[in-house]
């Protein structure tokens, strides 16, 4: 292991984009002057300081940060973890699997000549890492290219879909069947008052981020049974992390992520969590309970208030994540393509990087191939116990 308290430099060579030079610190030496940079700089979430630092404390976490510099002035900034994947070093983005629609923090203009100088840079700088791979990317943001989109990248599996929130929430419904869901809506509200009346409501304390993060998980897990796959939320330093995220949010006249629930005769019925990083605000997770209720599904209820604030608040896009689920085409008028970036540094990162290029191409052919994808899905609910699709 590299010792985590040296500073390792790298300098590359003229080219014609300039002289660019490049560190790599530890995270804890860097995270002000890293909060410092992304501040006015378009970023994703998952580059977010205060996503980022929710990560950083998890034991034995081990968060690097990539600087590159161009002319004395930084031009471009990264944080990853670098974890052990069997036999290889592999440098990813902290949250592994909950890192979704990444955008890393750098400046609006010419960046030729980054991906190399991320290579020596990293290679010198830790040179046990044999992969830097970094999955979900969003290709563009904001009109702004993605500076690791090109040489090294593949399609990721998954699509991503979005809300267009332009023209306000009825032009939003007029453009997603407006008709229709103003009626489900209000004859949902009949059947919640019924059973006892609603509340709609946000985490503004500790203690409410427990509820709503405790109900979560529990809705989860029990959703993941049905479908026969693995709970990606059960680890205890992932539900840590994500504690450590809502809670540091709370007070801040523009927080990062909202915990939002919904209450139906005093039970928790459905609860989604959300990030904000600009004009974007992200679906990250949601969950609903299967009970004598989801009938009246829950969860939509929830999206169509959730979405319905989104664009009272003056948000430009509400951002569903990576999957492609019914609940969300029945909203979403943006699909985009993420893309996976490798950069391996080792012979060891070039047979990895090979294998996951290729496990890659298989996910994704399977997902876009609709029947397979279904039959796969049956497979699994049944092989689970469960043969009914209980999408909210």
């Amino acid at each position: 292991m590299v010792d985590a308290a040296q500073i390792f430099e790298a300098e590359h060579p003229k080219s014609e984009a300039g002289s660019w030079a490049g560190t790599v610190r530890p995270f804890d030496a860097a995270r002000t002057d890293y909060a410092t940079f992304c501040k006015g700089k378009l970023h994703s979430t998952p580059q977010n300081p205060a996503f980022v630092e929710a990560w950083a404390e998890c034991p034995g976490a081990d968060l690097v940060a990539i600087e590159l510099t161009q002319g004395g002035t930084i031009q471009f900034m990264l944080v990853v973890e670098i974890v052990k994947d069997g036999a290889a070093t592999i440098a990813r983005y902290p949250g592994r699997r909950h890192a979704n629609g990444s955008f890393p923090a750098c400046i609006d203009g010419d960046l030729t000549g980054i991906r190399d100088q991320l290579r020596q840079t990293l290679a010198k700088g830790r040179p046990d890492v044999d992969l830097l791979l970094l999955e979900r990317n969003e290709a563009e943001r904001s009109a702004m290219a993605n500076p690791l989109y090109g040489e090294g990248c593949t399609q990721s599996p998954n699509v991503a879909l979005a809300v267009d929130l332009d023209g306000g929430f009825d032009e939003v419904l007029g453009r997603t069947s407006g008709k229709r869901k103003r009626k489900k809506h209000r004859s949902q509200t009949r059947k919640f008052e019924t059973a006892g009346g609603h509340r709609r409501f946000v985490a503004t304390t500790p203690d409410e981020v427990d509820l709503l993060l405790g109900t979560f998980y529990e809705m989860k897990a029990a959703r993941f049974r049905q479908m026969g796959v693995t709970d990606v939320f059960a680890p205890p330093t992932i539900r840590d992390a994500f504690r450590r995220m809502f809670v540091g949010a709370l007070g801040k006249s523009q927080p990062d992520f909202l915990l939002h629930g919904l209450e139906v005769g005093g039970v928790l019925r459905a609860v989604t969590g959300s990030s904000i990083s600009g004009n974007r605000l992200t679906c990250e997770f949601s969950a609903f309970a299967d009970d004598e209720l989801a009938i009246a599904s829950p969860g939509d209820f929830l999206f169509f208030e959730n979405i319905r604030e989104a664009c009272e608040s003056g948000m430009a896009i509400y951002d569903f994540g990576v999957g492609d689920e019914r609940y969300k085409r029945q909203w979403c008028d943006i699909e985009s393509q993420h893309f996976d970036f490798h950069l391996p540094l080792t012979a060891r990162g070039h047979a990895v990087s090979a294998i996951g290029r290729m496990t890659g191409a298989v996910k994704r052919n399977i997902k876009e191939n609709q029947a397979v994808w279904s039959l796969l899905k049956r497979a699994r609910r049944q092989s689970a116990g469960t043969s009914a699709d209980t999408s909210d």
